[in-house]
């Protein structure tokens, strides 16, 4: 298989930590392959007409995409381990869900800071774009960690990445300032070996 990936990619970071957790790292190859939406740059547009990553080429059909699709099938192949099986399947997908809302609305605020020329950058849709950032903090502070607690699923790795995107991306956000729960979660689970070989350089 070859991954398509970007080492900043927080959904690229996804797949990764999963190869790694369910010790498919070595069957994949890694393929630079990222751009911008205005400029593809290398994206991999000929397998996924989206132009995104990560995307997922495989042998035995066509290429995945969409950083959901790719950890459900290597979690899939590797037996199935981090999406138990209902009813807690749902507060799963809930939770990565979550996440990937946080990690899509911190790379639109890079987006519109680093892509758009000066004098077109809106900062009240920034600020917009972090407000679903902070809700999701105090949501994730004042519901999900019992859940973060528990055995290692998919909806934990994808909150890990998310807050591992805010370190790189949005650290003068202090997103740790009024979620100590969280930021003490974030600590014991920054220490996997998964996540440690996976920190967004660049």
């Amino acid at each position: 298989m070859k991954l398509y990936y970007s080492p900043t990619s927080p959904f690229v970071r996804k797949v990764s930590v999963v190869l790694r957790e369910t010790g498919l790292i070595d069957k994949v190859t890694l393929v630079p392959g990222s751009g911008l939406p205005a400029a593809p740059g290398n994206a991999p547009i000929a397998l996924n007409p989206l132009g995104k990553i990560p995307t997922l080429e495989r042998e035995d059909g066509p290429a995945l995409y969409d950083s959901r699709v790719i950890c459900r099938y290597l979690d899939h192949i590797s037996g199935g381990k981090l999406y138990p099986q209902p009813p807690r399947l749902w507060e799963t997908l809930t939770l990565e869900a979550t996440a990937d809302g946080m990690m899509e609305a911190a790379v639109l605020m890079i987006y519109e800071t680093r892509a758009r020329a000066q004098g077109t950058q809106d900062p009240t849709w920034v600020e917009a774009q972090w407000s679903k950032v902070a809700r999701a903090l105090d949501t994730l502070e004042g519901r999900w960690i019992a859940y973060l607690e528990g055995p290692l699923d998919m909806g934990q790795i994808a909150v890990g990445c998310a807050l591992g995107y805010l370190d790189f991306r949005q650290d003068a956000r202090n997103w740790r300032g009024g979620h100590p729960a969280l930021a003490e979660w974030y600590a014991g689970f920054a220490e996997r070996d998964s996540m440690k070989a996976t920190v967004p350089v660049g």
